[in-house]
């Protein structure tokens, strides 16, 4: 216990130096807020530090605006036009919409805090209107060129190591075959590989969710391919992914490689690491999935976000509407 308690002091002293600009009562109440964020919410720490620059930047910008760091009664006592000052002056800057949106979440889920803990009140948030954003669909690939990226035969040209070559196809058939995010599938771990005769996979993903996956196996046999080829000892407990140097693969090499398979296959700009995951959804539902069954599998919290998919393929849209819906059977009777 007492280890732990040493390692949350060091976490939030680390934080409150973040908020310099800020009083120390604030800056120390920040700390905190993203040490529970990281402790008790076990956000990631990407997701920790865009967290930290948001609020930072907006105690910053209350600096500035009211003259000397802010304390907890100044923010406390901050009103609409204030929030809108500050919106203003990121819009200035260049920020979009959804980041001013992603930075507003993340200092009303510090205010939030304060509220909770006795240190302030959050209610002044909703009453400024957040940015709306114009709601894109997924850009997922035709299955044949998806079939193609998760593949060697059309880098064969490349004058890239065969196992590197072979490593980038068995990522991409991850992404495609199971539907992961790259950086669950950057960190499997090389003991829990789906090879052989396993065909499931334990994921982490957002928010630490975990989820359990089928592999099916051509993406298995793709991972296999990559081990037989790969000139490193991959050790059990160290990733399943190697760089060419032996240390972990880090994504841009991958995005780097969906770029280059951008130029031989023709595609557009849209086709990402991540378009990948979007194919896997879409022509999983093409071919009769219901919506529940891949949102586990894409490991999404609320049904609503899996359903935007249903606007990617209106066609099985109309085919479930004509399968549930009473006045779609009395038009089939008629």
């Amino acid at each position: 216990m007492r280890a732990s308690l040493k390692t949350d002091s060091r976490a939030k002293g680390a934080f409150a130096r973040l908020f310099l600009r800020a009083a120390p009562e604030l800056a120390a109440a920040a700390a905190d807020w993203l040490a529970h964020l990281g402790g008790e919410r076990r956000l990631s720490p990407l997701t920790l530090e865009a967290y930290g620059r948001d609020l930072r930047q907006f105690l910053a910008f209350l600096a500035e605006h009211f003259g000397e760091p802010p304390d907890l009664g100044a923010f406390s006592s901050i009103a609409a036009v204030d929030i809108r000052s500050f919106m203003a002056r990121r819009r200035a800057e260049g920020v979009e919409s959804r980041s001013l949106l992603r930075i507003l979440a993340g200092v009303r889920s510090f205010a939030r805090y304060l509220e909770r803990n006795g240190l302030g009140k959050a209610s002044v948030f909703s009453a400024v209107r957040t940015p709306k954003i114009a709601r894109s669909l997924p850009k997922p690939l035709q299955p044949t060129a998806a079939k193609a990226i998760a593949g060697t035969e059309c880098r064969a040209d490349e004058a890239r190591p065969p196992w590197v070559l072979a490593r980038d196809a068995a990522v991409f058939a991850l992404l495609y075959g199971a539907g992961l995010r790259i950086s669950e599938a950057l960190s499997i771990l090389r003991q829990d590989a789906p090879i052989g005769e396993c065909d499931s996979l334990t994921v982490v993903g957002k928010g630490a969710k975990t989820r359990s996956l089928p592999i099916i196996v051509p993406v298995r046999r793709a991972i296999e391919s990559y081990l037989e080829l790969c000139p490193y000892q991959v050790a059990p407990t160290g990733p399943l992914f190697l760089g060419e140097k032996g240390g972990p693969l880090s994504p841009r090499i991958i995005q780097l490689a969906m770029e280059r398979l951008r130029g031989a296959l023709g595609l557009p700009d849209t086709a990402t690491p991540h378009a990948l995951r979007h194919s896997f959804a879409t022509h999983l539902l093409a071919r009769g999935g219901d919506l529940r069954s891949i949102q586990e599998l894409l490991g999404h919290a609320s049904l609503s976000t899996t359903q935007i998919y249903t606007a990617v393929d209106p066609n099985r849209l109309l085919e479930a509407w004509r399968g549930a819906h009473p006045r779609a059977r009395m038009v089939k009777r008629s």
